[in-house]
């Protein structure tokens, strides 16, 4: 086995995909330069795979460190495999090359390596990255992801983006892509929400099917400061079943929780800006959990999720109303009832 093969997995475009990567969506009570900082430390640590997206508002500070990275020799731009998403407003086709090519301008390369539907569901498009009308409500747009899905495969035709995926989009979202007419490439990957506490084989064993990579956000739990995370849930790294095994192989809860995910074939994203953790996180590629081990941690599944729906609950059975001629009866066009972020 190659050094590439057990650090990567291969793409279905052929692309290679570093195994752990590094998250980078922040509370808004993290200071930027604290995400510049933890980039810094994370590439001399050795992660190679960053994780961003428009709406985190961080793609400056993350492009500056990997340019002083690239400069001080620590890296090549071809050793960063950086990944990028697409926000709900430019889901209009005419709009996904603008808000592919702000990101790029942010984080100031000239192409991204992953570039992601964030989620299945479209906004109004607007300066307003949460639009919302007078009363509050969210105000969505009604264009199917698979139109969108259309000009993200210009995106990569145009070289913009190496590969193209999907986030947040479930069984039945995937296989909208994948049946659509004229499909000419499928995603590479669906980021997903996925814990010992939320392990989602169904969609694993799906997308395995399908040579679809899986992508693990939140997979040490979530930070209960960022708004749309349920708050007095339990802690995932305290439970005493992950402990137990941590402390049998010597290792931390959350080297435990990283490793568990890699054995699965899922690519999992380490999140930290504290520099101990961040190097502590990386450390998960020269120990093995045993079958047991893993059984006991499949076990820990109790399909909980941390993102909170009733952060989103102003999107709940919002519906728009198409105009029609004055004698003909009005269409409703029902607005899913979540959206999620990674």
């Amino acid at each position: 086995m190659s050094a590439m093969s057990c650090i990567s997995v291969k793409l279905n475009d052929g692309h290679f995909m570093p195994r752990l990567g590094f998250g980078t969506s922040a509370p808004s009570k993290v200071a930027k330069s604290k995400v510049e900082e933890a980039i810094r430390t994370a590439i001399d640590v050795g992660y190679r795979h960053i994780d961003s997206a428009y709406v985190y508002l961080n793609e400056e500070e993350i492009g500056r460190a990997i340019q002083e990275k690239i400069a001080d020799g620590t890296v090549k731009r071809n050793d960063i495999f950086y990944t990028s998403k697409l926000w709900g407003t430019f889901f209009r086709p005419k709009l996904v090359q603008t808000g592919l090519e702000l990101s790029l301008k942010k984080f100031q390369q000239s192409y991204v390596d992953l570039f992601l539907v964030h989620s299945p569901l479209a906004l109004q498009p607007g300066e307003e990255i949460i639009p919302k009308d007078a009363h509050g409500k969210f105000i969505f747009d009604t264009v199917p992801f698979c139109t969108t899905w259309e000009a993200l495969e210009k995106c990569k035709e145009a070289g913009l983006a190496k590969s193209i995926g999907v986030s947040n989009f479930n069984i039945k979202q995937l296989e909208m892509i994948l049946n659509k007419p004229g499909l000419k490439y499928k995603p590479v990957c669906n980021q997903v929400e996925c814990h010992p506490y939320l392990n989602q084989r169904k969609l694993l064993d799906f997308c395995k099917s399908k040579n679809i990579v899986l992508v693990a956000y939140a997979a040490l739990g979530s930070d209960p400061e960022k708004d749309w995370v349920k708050k007095n849930k339990p802690v995932l790294l305290e439970d005493p079943v992950l402990i137990a095994i941590a402390a049998k192989h010597q290792r931390t809860p959350a080297q435990v929780a990283l490793r568990y995910q890699l054995q699965r074939g899922v690519v999992v994203l380490a999140k930290s800006f504290t520099k101990e953790r961040i190097r502590e996180n990386f450390q998960v590629f020269d120990f093995q959990l045993t079958p047991e081990d893993m059984e006991t941690l499949d076990g820990l599944n109790r399909n909980m999720s941390y993102f909170d729906d009733s952060y989103f609950r102003k999107m709940k059975k919002t519906t728009t109303t198409t105009k029609k001629k004055p004698n003909a009866p009005q269409r409703k066009i029902c607005v899913p009832n979540k959206i999620i972020c990674s």
